[in-house]
């Protein structure tokens, strides 16, 4: 029934509500992408601590950029927060209030801080009290130039950026914190969620969505809606490879978050499938079988360098330990925290990403090179 109906067209609604997309669902022939030797950035998590790394080639070598811990990311919501804060142009500063502490003298206040945590205590009638304890600043400081000094009844903290371009949100790296900051770096690219399971990829895309103010899009739901039958009746009645090749057909006109289909049957799990994929930002969640999160990046480094397995193309990995339905936020947070180091490292990124669709999707990421256009001259790319 389902390779009966690949003729016609699938409207699907835009994130304009007043435009619907016809998309041909016959075949058509797709570009198999030139794999580069791990030429993109990676991120790999492990399971649900999400201690984290990014990783890139630099002339055929495996090399660590950066390291984050993701036991430090952040849950205290918005209400609870104790302090003020505000963004400038090179800094950011807090505001604590001591009115009700009986501090005797500055030498009763104790400022620690490195590149990317922040610790204030001051000693108050004989005891040390914690006001603030940031272990994950939502991006790295410059400690040798942070100053504080006391405005009234106010501690003021000042921190120095390391990214002056970087607005933050908030002090802390938190899901409304990443949320509000990450669009400034995603620039209205697409993220496509990838991974062997269509419920995990679905409830995540879903949480991320949700939280930035995108469109959630599951292509197992359209697929299902057009063909008037679920995906598992599909693939019996007219073989896995049928609806990989009609969820690869629609990707080339989805944009936003887009949950793709896990197993056998999904688009993700063939690398000629990934033409579409390429234009948006891939976040491949896997299940990991590891003991530990040492084993977990160990197994992520050798899926990303095998490269067998069609979703090593992913811009970033993130490992599992387990999943419960209840878990998406945190597998979501832990997402954005990885695509906001990754757009952080490569500014070019988004750019190159934006130029690869204007010249039509063609399969040559990332080795995309339009004349007159050099990636490392920090100049967007040039119109098509």
């Amino acid at each position: 029934m389902a390779a009966a109906l690949l003729n016609s067209p699938l409207s699907i609604s835009t994130q304009n509500p007043k435009k619907t997309l016809g998309i041909p669902l016959q075949d058509f022939p797709l570009l198999n992408p030139r794999l580069s030797r791990f030429d993109r950035r990676k991120l790999i998590s492990s399971p649900f601590s999400f201690s984290s790394l990014i990783l890139s080639n630099r002339n055929g070598v495996l090399n660590r950029l950066q390291s984050v811990s993701g036991g430090h990311v952040s849950a205290i919501p918005v209400e609870s927060k104790n302090y003020e804060f505000s963004d400038g142009d090179a800094d950011v500063e807090l505001r604590l209030d001591i009115s009700k502490l009986d501090i005797m003298s500055p030498s009763d206040i104790f400022v620690d801080m490195d590149e990317t945590s922040l610790l204030v205590r001051v000693k108050a009638s004989g005891t040390l009290i914690t006001l603030m304890e940031a272990n994950c600043l939502f991006e790295r400081i410059k400690p040798s130039e942070t100053i504080w000094y006391i405005d009234e009844d106010q501690l003021v903290v000042n921190l120095k950026k390391c990214d002056r371009d970087l607005k933050w949100p908030d002090v802390m790296e938190s899901w409304e914190s990443l949320t509000k900051g990450i669009l400034q770096l995603l620039k209205g690219t697409s993220i496509y969620i990838v991974g062997d399971s269509t419920e995990i990829n679905e409830k995540v895309g879903s949480e991320l969505a949700t939280g930035i103010g995108y469109i959630p899009f599951s292509t197992s739901d359209l697929l299902e809606r057009y063909a008037q039958q679920s995906i598992e009746s599909w693939v019996v009645s007219d073989g896995a490879d049928s609806v990989a090749e009609a969820e690869g057909s629609i990707l080339q006109s989805l944009s936003s978050v887009v949950a793709t289909l896990g197993g056998e049957h999904g688009a993700a799990r063939t690398h000629d499938k990934w033409r579409y994929l390429h234009a948006g930002f891939t976040v491949w969640l896997s299940i990991s079988e590891a003991a530990d999160e040492a084993s977990a990046k160990e197994e992520a480094r050798r899926h990303v360098q095998d490269g067998r397995l069609a979703y090593s193309n992913a811009d970033i990995v993130m490992k599992l330990g387990g999943w419960e339905p209840d878990q998406s936020r945190v597998v979501a947070q832990a997402c954005l925290s990885a695509l906001k180091q990754l757009t952080l490292s490569d500014k070019q990124l988004t750019g190159k990403k934006s130029l690869y669709v204007r010249l039509g999707c063609r399969g040559d990421w990332p080795d995309i090179k339009p004349p007159g256009w050099d990636p490392s001259s920090g100049v967007d790319p040039p119109e098509s």
